[in-house]
Parts: structure tokens; C-alpha cells; sequence
């Protein structure tokens, strides 16, 4: 090695060999940093959607830069704080540890609720199965081609098969079991840039649902809606839709987990649009379910009554949802006994029609991952014929 030659040592010093593991290593630690970083802003913005308006305000500084000998330098971001009426809350890893236990809790929940549901479904696809064999055998029919090789063992296990336990444990235990012992709360909201009639049928639909909320749709992400919702113990979250000023959509998402049914509004008549109605009764209403005699049907009823607390044997308020060939016919009434036979009815609005299309398994912000546990095929050659709300 001569005099002016570069030292080896030097060399490698200045140019380190290739470590694949150590840049998987880094790249992973990068991705984590990321992670928790996002963490933290969604841990930040949750807890200014708990807070009431105009008394709190997000700090955030840009960053600033200093000189350093002669060159500049970026100093790094300031921390970021809330700005309330009792000072300033300065945020530590302590918040993102605390975002990251409420994350890790939904998680766990969200998997053992699907668990749960994927269960209750394998229990009852068995089930219909040895239903098939055993009316096959009380009927003295043929068992159907599809069961043939496992007839032996359905009939087998029929044995052990006893009645009177069908329907006592589903998911409506996991998805409503607070219903009937807590009131529901109810948000209702529309979609964005709402039109003035819009409005009004939202203000109208708050009226039906007692102690229901309504807010301003504005510029928020239905992602921090349903998070706000979920914080603040709301149970169901309705999005109502528009076409030109006119209703036609409804959205009702059961919170925290689910499901969601999306229905289309048809023939609505607002009560803005009746002079001299008067002002409505906020009682807790009496509900009168008809013509929900399928699976679906009864599916479908739950999602609807859920939303109404138990209501008060003297209350003269009566809320409808009629199925009729698979629309269901909304009416909101009052009445009043004229004697000791008669009674009068006096309709208060509004009144539409509801056409189902599609129950998802997931809440609202979960569109594109959730499940369809149903959805409406208008496009085959027997649509027009099939009901599915009703066994008739």
C-alpha cells in the first residue's frame, strides 16, 4: 500500500457493506414511528370532539427556524396543546399509550362480536340442515340430493335434538342487549351541502325519535362522525340523502358495532308542507309492527323498534311500519278515545315509504370492510315477483 493510497479502513467506514436486516429493521421502526404518530393526532381529535364548542382551541405552531454559526437550521415542531378555559393541556406519550389501550379494546371487542356471529351462523346453517332431514323423514319424502351423503350422521344427531330452544341466543343479544332496560340515543344528521327542505325533513325526523339529536353535517368525514359518536354513548346514527331537494335515502347505522341498513325514501310528506298541523307530541310512542313474519322481516323490525324507547301505557302517541309487498309504510299518529267504544285518529307526519336494500354487518365507516348480510337483487328475471320482509 503506498504512501498517497487511501486506507481500506477508511473505506469501509465511509462506505458500510449492505445490511439487509438492519434496513428491514429500520424501515419497520419508521413505519411503527408513523403509526403511533397518526395514532396520537386521532387520539388528539377525539378528545376535541368530546369537548363543547368555543371553549377549546387546537394549538398548532409552525415550525420555527434559528441560526447556527452561519448557516439555518429548522428547529423541529413545537408541542402541540389545547388552548381551554382552564389553561393549556399539553399532550406526552402518556396520550398515546392511553389511544393506543382504546384502539387495542375496540379491536378486541369488534373480533370477538364476528367471532361470535360467525359461530352463531355456522350453528344455524347446521341446524336448517336437520330440519331438512327431519321433515324429510316425518313427510316420508325424498331427502334432498344435496344431503344425501350426510343423512346418516343429521339423523344421528337429531337424537340429541330436543324443542323449544330455537331463537334463544343470536347476535340481537350481542347488537341490542341494552334495549328495553336504557333509552336509546338517537343523532340524526344529512349528507353534505343539505338543501333547506333537507333540513326540515331532518328537523321533522328529530321529532319522531324521542330525545334525538340533531347536527350539522358541515365538512365532517363520516370516520370522525361515527368516532364522535361512538365517544359521546350515541346508539344509532341516521344519514338521511338527498336527490334535488327531495329525501331519498335514509342510512341507520347501530353503533358500536353494528349493523347498518340502507333504505330508500319514496312519497315523503313533510309536515312543513300541511298547514295548521299544529305541534307535535314528543311522548315516548306506542309502535305497531305489521307484516315482518320472515327471517328478514324480523330482522329488519328490530333494527326499526330499537330505535324508540319503552313507551308509557297512557301515551296517545302511535308510530306504524307497515310492510306491504316489501315497502314499508310510515305513519305517525296522535288519538283520543270519544267514549267508551270509539277512538279518533289524527295523523301528525311526517309519512314516507321505506324499500330496503342492503343491511351491512360493519357500521357506517366501515363500508368498504363490513360484511353484507343482505343485500336486494333488482336485476334478476324473478325480482319483481319475490318478497322477502314477509313469509307470505
Amino acid at each position: 500500500m503506498g504512501v498517497g493510497s487511501p486506507s481500506p479502513h477508511r473505506n469501509w467506514v465511509q462506505n458500510p457493506p449492505p445490511n439487509p436486516g438492519k434496513e428491514a429493521h429500520q424501515r419497520e421502526t419508521y413505519q411503527a414511528f408513523d403509526h403511533l404518530q397518526q395514532l396520537f393526532h386521532d387520539h388528539c381529535n377525539a378528545l376535541v370532539a368530546k369537548q363543547p364548542a368555543n371553549d377549546l382551541e387546537v394549538i398548532r405552531r409552525a415550525p420555527a427556524t434559528r441560526t447556527v454559526g452561519k448557516s439555518w437550521r429548522k428547529r423541529g415542531p413545537r408541542r402541540r396543546g389545547l388552548r381551554c378555559a382552564s389553561g393549556i393541556q399539553r399532550f406526552s406519550w402518556t396520550h398515546v399509550e392511553v389511544a393506543l389501550r382504546m384502539l387495542r379494546r375496540e379491536a378486541r371487542l369488534r373480533r370477538e362480536y364476528l367471532y361470535r356471529k360467525a359461530r352463531e351462523e355456522a350453528e344455524r346453517t347446521a341446524q336448517e340442515r336437520k330440519d331438512k332431514v327431519r321433515r324429510a323423514l316425518e313427510e316420508n319424502r325424498l331427502i334432498p340430493t344435496e344431503l344425501r351423503r350426510e343423512a346418516l350422521a343429521l339423523q344421528g344427531s337429531l337424537e340429541f335434538d330436543d324443542a323449544g330452544g330455537e331463537g334463544v341466543t343470536n347476535h340481537v343479544d350481542d347488537e341490542y342487549r341494552w334495549a328495553g332496560v336504557e333509552d336509546p340515543k338517537v343523532m340524526i344528521t344529512t349528507s353534505r351541502d343539505p338543501s333547506s327542505r333537507l333540513k326540515m325533513f331532518a328537523k321533522e325526523l328529530k321529532l319522531v325519535f324521542p330525545g334525538a339529536q340533531r347536527m350539522n353535517r358541515g365538512r365532517h368525514e363520516v370516520g370522525a362522525l361515527v368516532r364522535a359518536c361512538k365517544a359521546n354513548g350515541v346508539t344509532d346514527l341516521l344519514v338521511v340523502h338527498e336527490h334535488r331537494g327531495t329525501p331519498v335515502g335514509l342510512i341507520v347505522s347501530h353503533l358500536p358495532f353494528g349493523p347498518t341498513a340502507y333504505f330508500t325514501l319514496c312519497n315523503v310528506v313533510m309536515r312543513h308542507d300541511i298547514p295548521d298541523l299544529g305541534t307535535a307530541s314528543e311522548a315516548k310512542p306506542h309502535l305497531i309492527m305489521h307484516g315482518f313474519s320472515s327471517r328478514l322481516g324480523k330482522r329488519v323490525s328490530d333494527i326499526l323498534r330499537y330505535l324508540f324507547p319503552v313507551p308509557k301505557d297512557d301515551s296517545r302517541r302511535v308510530i306504524t311500519f307497515a310492510n306491504q309487498d316489501d315497502y314499508i309504510s310510515f305513519r305517525h299518529h296522535v288519538y283520543k278515545k270519544t267514549n267508551h267504544r270509539n277512538v279518533e285518529l289524527t295523523e301528525v307526519g311526517p309519512r314516507f315509504e321505506l324499500k330496503l336494500y342492503m343491511i351491512r354487518l360493519g357500521t357506517l365507516e366501515q363500508e368498504a370492510t363490513a360484511d353484507v348480510e343482505w343485500r336486494w337483487h333488482p336485476y334478476t328475471n324473478t325480482a319483481h315477483k319475490r318478497v322477502f320482509l314477509s313469509a307470505e
